[in-house]
């Protein structure tokens, strides 16, 4: 990012990041850290914008195994032109490249097949590349101790990512994706795996609250790591849950019969959630 930009003349990264519900919670950060989250949220929308483009599946696997190439590049040392800054933030803060291949990993899983209804084990891979392995590399600019930020990626990304899903369950059922796992849909009595099918299903509510149930679990495990740690070090992701929370009860206490109105947070209360850890 360079040195010269101002905030009339935001540089690309932090224009990107504008549009994150996020971008309150790490404007706050000092300046390093800001610009290396914004750096990390610039990769992974690229790469969830390659995942959720509708056209030929060929071309976006050939983009994204160009992105492979570029973070290959960055770390031995002969950096594409555009991805300079991300390769500052690489270096300061010794982000892995595991993770971000991890990310595009994930995002690969969107386009090479449809996911519907997938088996616990294929859900938590998803949910670990698209969602954790940014956390681990968000820990790493939180400065938050290696072990314990692996842990926190591992309960804080998981819980976000199955938020996500219910959530969004609707709008991933019109491109024709079904996340929840095919074990909660059976144990409900659901046996198709067909989204316009399950989604109006009397018994979607029963499939859902044990996705509900796991989210929850993984927030107060979440919690317990981040309640051991200095609050310098978690106040962003004390942001992020403290609002992906927030987003589940709104969630549970709307319901999952349908029709189902949309639950998204306001700008009002992002900025609640961010003063609250700011002062408190």
């Amino acid at each position: 990012m360079s040195e010269l930009a101002t905030p009339e003349t935001p540089p690309p990264a932090a224009q990107r990041a504008a549009s994150s519900s996020f971008y309150t919670a790490m404007r706050i950060m000092p300046r390093a850290q800001r610009e290396a989250m914004f750096e990390i949220y610039a990769f992974c929308r690229a790469v969830d914008d390659i995942a959720d483009n509708p056209g030929p599946r060929d071309a976006r696997i050939a983009q994204l195994a160009r992105w492979r190439q570029d973070i290959d590049s960055i770390y031995t040392g002969e950096t594409p032109p555009h991805l300079k800054t991300l390769a500052k933030a690489i270096r300061e803060f010794d982000l892995y490249r595991d993770d971000f291949i991890a990310v595009i990993d994930g995002m690969e899983m969107d386009v090479v097949a449809t996911i519907r209804a997938p088996d616990v084990a294929t859900l938590d891979l998803y949910c670990d590349r698209v969602a954790s392995a940014v956390g681990r590399l968000s820990v790493c600019v939180f400065g938050m101790a290696r072990k314990d930020g692996i842990t926190l990626a591992h309960h804080l990304g998981r819980a976000l990512q199955l938020t996500n899903i219910l959530r969004d369950i609707d709008e991933d059922g019109e491109i024709g994706r079904l996340y929840l796992p095919k074990e909660a849909l059976l144990s409900a009595g659901i046996t198709s795996d067909d989204p316009r099918i399950v989604l109006l299903s009397p018994q979607l509510p029963k499939a859902c609250a044990v996705v509900v149930a796991q989210a929850q679990e993984y927030f107060a495990q979440a919690d317990i790591i981040m309640t051991r740690n200095p609050r310098s070090k978690v106040k962003t992701p004390r942001i992020m849950g403290s609002a992906y929370h927030m987003i589940l009860e709104k969630l549970i206490a709307r319901g999952f019969n349908a029709p189902r109105t949309s639950i998204k947070l306001s700008k009002v209360h992002i900025l609640f959630v961010v003063l609250r850890h700011m002062i408190f």
